[in-house]
């Protein structure tokens, strides 16, 4: 849709000239994906405020807005100035909506919305083209996106309505309109705003407002028959004939958003609904638990929480949760949460099979998490128990890939550093890009128990405040805070590097702001990099103007950083801004009168420079196991592994993988292994450039690396067979090594290992 036309139908000031056509409708500045044809609606909700997000939207490539008030520097741009952006937003959906003919069905209900709403898409999408609302989107502003995607070949609509208070319901119905409304049944879910059962029905019909027909499903059986009921009777009002619909019927498969199924460790069957939490989704999770075949036997076992909202006094809510699991064979459970500790009298005549917890963590430390064995195990909780650690913490990992991490060698690596330097100075080891990629929280709680590691050092703020989250408390230095981070430097009490006026005006401003006084600070000098720092002799009187002009802030620390302490090539160079730096540090220090330390070398300084070692280091690389000198290896700290997958038995002349760029000049063998560029396995190591081992011998790759998988040839290992271990780097085949093969550093090679490689620790 033109931008003049959205500006016609919503009656908008237009503030610029740009005439752009709009296909996505954005109000979170997170989802942004075609900025070119998107239309921002910048809404002001309790939390935030959309126009906060504009200049950077607009820095992105978005184009066009939706505001309240107009924004400055968007020359460019073309804004729609309304009064509210969130009504506004709603008459764009309705106007929308109008333009279409085709039969909508709304649904509405306490409970089964998304159950009824996919079902309804399984059976009718076979035949038709149909538009569904995405996941659960049945808010007064999930509702009116969900009706943007209303197009020229939907033939049906299906959206959901969801309220939680009077007076919300009006502007759903105007956008939704159905000519086919669909009532799943009232219950207490939400029922905190409502006066009684009978109001929150009557709010929830007036969707139903000019609708020809309503299907209320059936107030008798369970749950899932009740939905499977109405599904039903939607399609039988839309002529599908009655053997279509039973056939359908029978191969419902449960909603992915709610129930997901999957293999367990320790042979445990899990069935994830950790989606929400409420009685009829609970008796549905149940059921369809009691339902499925299993022919190991094994225990029916229930971990709940606390169902909160649910508007129902204790005593009566957790009765009938005890009556639950009696009627759905429920063998052992788990219950999580203050509300069910204090109602464990409800489960007494079924006492023996109950266990209860106050929290997540105190379950899954327990001994009887860890018993777990031949289960089929339902996870249902509310999202605020976070159960999705329970879900990681039983889900049997498929990928074969790990790196494991030896924090002994860290230990092992800080000393050799150590040997360099005097008694007296301290280290500011680096963990920053997850620890190099082997881990950030549990490297640094292994460093902050060594007594002559003074700092962490982290790239970012964010970095910071997980190793707090995850009990770090070393003093952590920030080598690159960013604007929008100041207050989480506040927060988690993390100490920022300074480099230029611009941070340093923020940090007074914002730190004033909030009472702060004393908070340290690094300040770094450039010297030579020429990449962040002040000059050391331009830049300094006015520094130490602004620094001795506030009491929020205090300089702990200054420092450089050699560009070539790797080389000696470099040295006339690094004596030259060794010089600078003291200089820039006694200007500095010579205006205070505590002291401020010092530190320049990095790995390669520490080794190079120890005369230059001044009050502290900063260790990086050489902590994790390569010599910054010469990348020759340490102790080596990780080793990436995996296993043969299958072995294939390959003649010659053939081609192995994509574009057929593996052509084998022999009768092969050919093992594949489960790793891939999505893995963070450079693309480069392919085509015999690298190699990998296999029973200690070298096993080179053959055709590209693909996405999960990469193929290597091991004809000459007669003995390696399918499930045989692979070394993809470690002890015996150094980062340094393949680093060196496709012309890169070995930082690349260890901070590109995936996230999704299961990190092992272990300490000899």
């Amino acid at each position: 849709m033109r931008i003049t036309k959205i500006a016609s139908l919503l009656g908008a000031q237009i503030v610029g000239n740009a005439d752009i056509s709009i296909e996505w409708l954005l109000t979170d500045s997170r989802s942004l994906c075609f900025a070119e044809s998107t239309l921002f609606f910048a809404i002001r909700t309790e939390c935030g405020d959309g126009h906060l997000y504009v200049r950077d939207l607009y820095q992105r490539g978005v184009r066009a807005f939706v505001v309240d008030t107009p924004q400055e520097g968007l020359e460019e741009a073309v804004q729609l100035v309304v009064s509210d952006t969130k009504v506004a937003l709603q008459r764009l959906a309705e106007r929308h909506r109008e333009s279409f003919t085709i039969p909508v069905i709304g649904i509405t209900g306490s409970n089964g919305k998304t159950i009824v709403k996919e079902w309804l898409y399984q059976m009718l999408s076979p035949d038709m083209v149909v538009t569904r609302s995405p996941r659960s989107y049945n808010s007064q502003i999930g509702v009116p996106l969900s009706v943007w995607g209303l197009n020229t070949n939907t033939q049906i609509a299906i959206f959901e309505a969801g309220i939680s208070q009077p007076g919300e319901m009006q502007a759903l119905q105007r956008m939704i309109q159905p000519t086919i409304g669909v009532f799943t049944g009232i219950g207490p879910a939400h029922q905190e705003n409502f006066q009684s059962l009978e109001q929150k029905k009557a709010e929830k019909m007036l969707l139903f407002k000019d609708c020809p027909v309503v299907i209320e499903a059936p107030e008798e059986g369970d749950a899932l028959e009740r939905n499977r009921q109405v599904c039903a009777q939607v399609c039988r009002h839309l002529g599908m004939p009655e053997e279509v619909i039973q056939e359908r019927l029978t191969n419902l498969e449960p909603v992915a958003m709610r129930l997901e199924v999957k293999q367990g460790r320790h042979d445990n069957i899990l069935i994830n609904d950790t989606y929400n939490s409420d009685l009829s989704s609970l008796d549905i999770a149940l059921d369809f638990m009691n339902r499925r075949p299993d022919r190991q036997g094994r225990q029916r076992v229930l971990i709940l929480s606390d169902i909160l909202q649910s508007g129902v006094p204790s005593a009566e809510l957790y009765a009938h949760v005890a009556r639950l699991l009696e009627k759905r064979g429920v063998e052992r459970f788990y219950g999580i949460g203050e509300q069910l500790q204090q109602s464990a009298s409800c489960f007494a005549h079924i006492a023996e099979q109950c266990t209860f917890f106050s929290s997540t963590k105190d379950f899954l430390q327990s001994a009887h998490f860890a018993s777990l064995r031949n289960s089929m195990v339902l996870i249902k909780g509310a999202r605020a128990f976070h159960f999705d650690a329970i879900t990681e913490a039983l889900e049997q990992k498929v990928h074969e890939t790990i790196l494991e991490v030896d924090l002994s060698a860290v230990v092992q690596n800080l000393n050799y550093y150590r040997s360099f330097l005097q008694p007296s100075t301290r280290i500011i080891c680096m963990v920053k890009a997850d620890g190099y990629g082997s881990g950030a929280v549990e490297i640094a709680k292994t460093l902050q128990s060594q007594p002559q590691v003074g700092y962490l050092a982290v790239a970012v703020a964010d970095e910071g405040a997980l190793l707090r989250a995850g009990g770090i408390t070393k003093s952590i230095m920030v080598m690159n805070p960013e604007m929008s981070s100041l207050n989480t430097l506040f927060e988690y009490n993390l100490e920022p590097e300074v480099y230029s006026f611009r941070i340093l005006d923020a940090l007074i401003s914002s730190a004033e702001r909030a009472g702060i006084t004393g908070m340290p600070i690094h300040i770094k000098l450039d010297t030579g990099m020429h990449r962040l720092g002040f000059d050391p002799l331009r830049d300094m009187p006015a520094l130490i103007e602004r620094l001795k002009h506030q009491t929020a802030l205090v300089p702990r620390s200054i420092f450089s950083h050699f560009v070539g302490s790797d080389s000696d090539d470099f040295d006339r160079f690094s004596a030259e801004q060794y010089r600078r730096f003291l200089h820039g540090a006694d200007i500095l220090q010579s205006a205070f009168s505590h002291h401020i330390l010092r530190h320049m070398c990095n790995s390669a300084g520490i080794e190079h420079f120890p005369e230059r070692q001044m009050d502290m280091v900063r260790l990086g690389l050489g902590l994790y196991g390569i010599n910054a000198r010469n990348n020759a290896l340490l102790s080596n700290v990780g080793t990436l592994k995996t296993t043969i997958l299958q072995i294939h038995e390959v003649p010659k002349e053939e081609t192995v993988g994509y574009s057929r760029r593996g052509v084998l000049s022999r009768d092969s063998r050919i093992a594949s292994i489960p790793i891939g560029y999505a893995d963070g396995w450079d693309r480069l190591f392919g085509n015999g450039r690298a190699y990998c081992l296999v029973r200690g011998c070298k096993a080179p790759y053959v055709g590209n690396i693909c996405m999960d998988v990469c193929m290597i040839d091991v004809t000459d290992i007669p003995d390696a067979q399918e499930g045989d271990q692979v070394i993809l780097f470690g002890n015996e085949l150094s980062p340094s090594i393949l680093a060196d093969i496709v012309g890169t550093i070995p930082y690349e090679i260890l901070t590109s290992v995936s996230s999704r490689v299961k990190r092992v620790y272990y300490h000899e």
